[in-house]
């Protein structure tokens, strides 16, 4: 018979479950989780006391909020909350102080904003944000010198903070897509000539610096949403 305290890997994807048991917590050796395409709504807290855990995949499942602490994980290096319900509003304080995290998946959620304190995931190699509501990005993800991947293709995004420029995200194994934003004429211009290289060149700048400056908040027209019922088809989607 297995021994809890022995199980490395747990893969509970496809299994209808709506809920984690707060004994999850005692797989203290556990390193990967894999719960993708469940129905569960709600996490314990105590999942993020498990002491080896690397990877956890919570992908496509009806979490509207995680669980105060969450960004406890001592070792985690690869979250996945793609397809989700959540928002800037879901997430704990300690959600960004993930040191040791590499990559982040929060695509497909609903996400109008992201906080600064992004800044602290200083490990971070891979962001996706693709296909939420982002009004803006915060200055502070300029200072992820680490990151080799951003996708922010999907969102409604009008302008780039100037910050951005200080990633090198353009070349051979780096990874910047764009698309799908309603991007100012100057951005659109660039992106239609020369594709992501270009907007990423022309945001370092000092002309888009000074124009990115004077902007108020209220001079850009907010996008409208975009249509979330491509939710309902999501469950049709299949992942190991």
């Amino acid at each position: 018979m297995i021994e809890a305290e022995t199980i490395t890997r747990l893969t509970l994807s496809h299994n209808k479950l709506t809920a984690l048991p707060a004994n999850i917590a005692d797989l203290i050796s556990l390193t990967s989780l894999n719960l993708w395409n469940n129905q569960i709504e709600e996490l314990p807290s105590s999942i993020s006391s498990l002491p080896k855990l690397k990877i956890l995949n919570i992908g496509m499942n009806k979490l509207t909020i995680l669980p105060r602490g969450f960004g406890s994980f001592p070792v985690l290096e690869i979250l996945d909350l793609t397809y989700n319900n959540l928002s800037e509003r879901s997430l704990p304080g300690n959600f960004f102080f993930m040191k040791t995290l590499r990559a982040l998946y929060l695509g497909d959620n609903d996400f109008e904003m992201l906080p600064g304190d992004v800044e602290n995931l200083e490990n971070l190699q891979v962001l996706v944000l693709r296909e939420n509501d982002l009004l803006t990005l915060p200055r502070e993800l300029g200072k992820l010198t680490r990151l080799r991947e951003l996708h922010i293709q999907g969102n409604r995004l009008a302008m780039i903070p100037p910050e951005l420029g200080n990633l090198e995200l353009i070349g051979s194994k780096l990874v910047l897509r764009l698309e799908h934003n309603p991007f100012i004429p100057r951005l659109q211009e660039q992106f239609d000539a020369n594709g992501a290289a270009g907007v990423w060149s022309h945001i370092r700048t000092d002309d888009y610096r000074y124009f990115f400056g004077r902007q108020e908040p209220s001079s850009t027209p907010v996008p409208p949403k975009r249509n979330k019922e491509k939710k309902v088809s999501r469950k049709g989607i299949q992942q190991a």
